[in-house]
């Protein structure tokens, strides 16, 4: 339905909407999003998809609109968690160059300055971070041998096209 046509989206019953958040939470305690401390922050997002996204279920393509905001649902989840991610990489990126940068210790102590961080915590800082940027990386290449590949295949049309002229 679009503004051109004068048409403006229907409204989302408070019932349709009750079981869209039930399908949220649901999901959401599933052993692969359960422990994350931002999993309120994953069902919002998700609910603010499902209703923007709610008037384009076609019945005519399919007669299962629970799969259809399930993975709108799952997808939601999945971006908040990349952001999330990054959030925490950057965090500890910077935490990481201050302490070498400055060689404040005190920058390690726990908040009663007793305590130094743990080897062990600092190790899986720095083994977050190296996973991170090797994921990034990986996701750099991927995307630039999908770009190549793309464009040979349009230049091996173009040459096709020129031979058979």
């Amino acid at each position: 339905i679009s503004k051109e046509q004068g048409l403006t989206k229907p409204r989302v019953s408070e019932y349709m909407g009750s079981c869209i958040l039930m399908m949220a939470e649901r999901l959401s305690t599933k052993p692969r999003f359960m422990n994350y401390s931002f999993r309120e922050e994953m069902i919002s997002d998700a609910l603010e998809n499902c209703f923007l996204y709610f008037d384009n279920f076609d019945p005519e393509k399919s007669q299962n609109p629970f799969a259809y905001f399930t993975q709108i649902i799952y997808y939601a989840f999945h971006r908040r968690i990349n952001k999330e991610e990054k959030n925490r990489y950057i965090m500890y990126k910077k935490f990481q160059e201050h302490v070498l940068e400055t060689n404040d210790v005190g920058l390690m102590c726990d908040s009663d300055g007793t305590n130094l961080v743990t080897p062990f915590v600092y190790d899986n800082i720095n083994e977050f971070i190296r996973n991170f940027e090797k994921r990034e990386t990986q996701k750099k290449e991927k995307r630039k041998a999908a770009k190549e590949g793309l464009e040979k295949f349009v230049e091996g049309e173009n040459d096709e096209g020129r031979e058979s002229v």
